[in-house]
């Protein structure tokens, strides 16, 4: 009897345990992720400091995102790998601390887990598989102690640090941010890596490494002229699977369009912008998307969130495309489809004449922090239209404005050109409760914005000035939180 009553209270013990911890991500109370500058559907920690994505990799039904992380605060420094996966890019789930600082350091900086990359190693080169599932390999930069390497061999759930690390001994080249792939022409595991030769400015840049075993590296070549993050893409141009072109990117998101032979980049162009705004950097992109896309987020750097128990956001995933357009070869960038899953209500608007003046809003009905919209613009007579963005009746809201005849886009100080094309401009807009992304001509000028607007303040208002507008189509809608609950 005795045994038989211990055994009942010890197993209510564990009920009320796993009652009170296991459905924290899968039932999150009505408060979670609730706070007044919390991102609905950008991705956030739970809390404390988060910057670059790092190991953006798909195995088994699941999106990974790990990102710098500091356990100890909202300050940077301490870093170490946070984790989340997702199944649709849009819905996350965090996961447990993923990678560590190495050598035992609790040193602000040194040996912490800074930026990279990870894989799946579909056959097993790295020989460090064990039972059915692949192995996923994390290659990131330990500050101060070299080019490591983590694996998993339970779906990404538990990491191990590799044995033999080193795999690139720290050298006085400032080198940092492995971004691994599989090059198969050549038939080599290539790394673009950041490294800054002999620690001399002028030789700042990207060098590119190559691999047999995934554990040995050997230098190739080096591009000057990038900074920090480096990502070397292949894409198609116009869609065209016969015509395929590399672009060499740097977290700042400026890029070349050129060739890659396996050892070496070529450039065809010159440096360009892939982003207008303010608030974007530490650009990454997947490694394996399933459908063969290449979807690419990065850090809204910069962003401020008053009073948050978190400190930093990233984009909404974007699928990038190359396109022939009067600047030259583009790289351009639309939000994922996936971002409908959150559509709630919304008002759809065809062939409206607008004058000037605020009455009659086409926007009116709807309000609120978390809303996506979808426009086709000619215009007409105006001088100059656009949008205010959590406008309030005593604050006027953040402005988004095109002047007609600069043809110029402008947000928050940052402009771009834009020219309406047979007399059309398309834009999509992303607004958060903490950022405003834009959209132009299918991607080809983006601005990723970060603000912080008045609280209760939330209209949505269209407006033109100097003449009337011509609203082809317009698509409004609000959006319900990815992490449960409405906006």
């Amino acid at each position: 009897m005795h045994n038989r009553l211990n055994m009942r209270y010890l197993f209510l013990f564990f009920w009320i345990i796993s009652s009170l911890i296991g459905n924290g991500s899968s039932k999150p109370d009505k408060k979670y992720y609730q706070e007044k500058y919390r991102p609905q559907y950008h991705f956030t920690p739970e809390k404390n400091w988060m910057n670059d994505p790092n190991g953006l990799v798909y195995y088994g039904g699941e999106y990974h995102l790990f990102y710098q992380y500091n356990p100890n605060g909202t300050e940077r420094g301490f870093m170490h790998w946070g984790h989340a996966i997702s199944k649709d890019l849009v819905h996350w789930e965090h996961l447990p601390i993923a990678i560590t600082p190495d050598d035992n350091s609790t040193d602000k900086s040194r040996c912490t887990a800074y930026s990279g990359c990870a894989i799946v190693d579909e056959n097993n080169t790295a020989g460090l598989q064990q039972g059915s599932e692949k192995t996923l390999l994390i290659y990131y930069t330990s500050w101060e102690c070299g080019q490591r390497l983590a694996y998993s061999t339970d779906k990404g759930r538990t990491w191990n640090k590799y044995a033999k690390n080193p795999l690139i001994p720290a050298a006085n080249d400032d080198a940092r941010d492995p971004k691994v792939f599989y090059h198969k022409p050549s038939g080599n595991w290539i790394m673009v890596l950041y490294r800054k030769p002999d620690n001399v400015d002028a030789n700042q840049g990207i060098s590119i490494f190559t691999s047999k075993d995934l554990v040995t590296w050997e230098l190739q070549s080096h591009v000057v002229g990038f900074f920090e993050c480096p990502d070397l893409i292949q894409l198609p141009l116009d869609g065209d699977k016969g015509k395929q072109k590399w672009v060499l990117l740097a977290g700042s998101g400026e890029y070349k369009v050129g060739s890659f032979d396996g050892k070496v980049f070529t450039p065809e162009s010159a440096l360009k912008v892939l982003d207008h705004g303010k608030n974007f950097y530490a650009t990454q992109t997947w490694s394996n998307h399933p459908a063969g896309k290449v979807v690419q987020l990065a850090w809204m750097r910069g962003g401020e969130y008053p009073e948050m128990p978190f400190n930093g956001q990233m984009t909404f995933p974007c699928e990038l495309s190359l396109r022939t357009t009067k600047s030259g070869i583009t790289l351009c960038k639309k939000p994922i489809e996936a971002l409908s899953l959150l559509h709630e209500k919304g008002v759809v608007k065809k062939k409206k004449n607008i004058i000037p003046g605020l009455k009659g809003n086409i926007l009116s009905g709807v309000s609120g922090g978390s809303i996506h919209i979808k426009a086709k613009i000619n215009p007409s007579s105006s001088d100059g239209f656009g949008f205010l963005i959590r406008n309030g009746k005593k604050e006027i809201g953040t402005e988004i404005r095109y002047d007609t005849a600069k043809k110029m886009l402008e947000i928050m100080g940052s402009r771009a050109l834009v020219e309406p094309k047979e007399g059309i401009l398309e834009l999509e807009i992303l607004i958060d409760r903490s950022s405003i992304e834009i959209f132009a001509n299918g991607g080809e000028v983006v601005f990723s914005t970060c603000f912080t607007p008045v609280e209760n303040d939330e209209e949505l208002t269209f407006w033109t000035q100097g003449g009337e507008v011509m609203v082809e189509e317009m698509e409004a809608y609000e959006l319900n939180s990815a992490w449960g609950g409405k906006k």
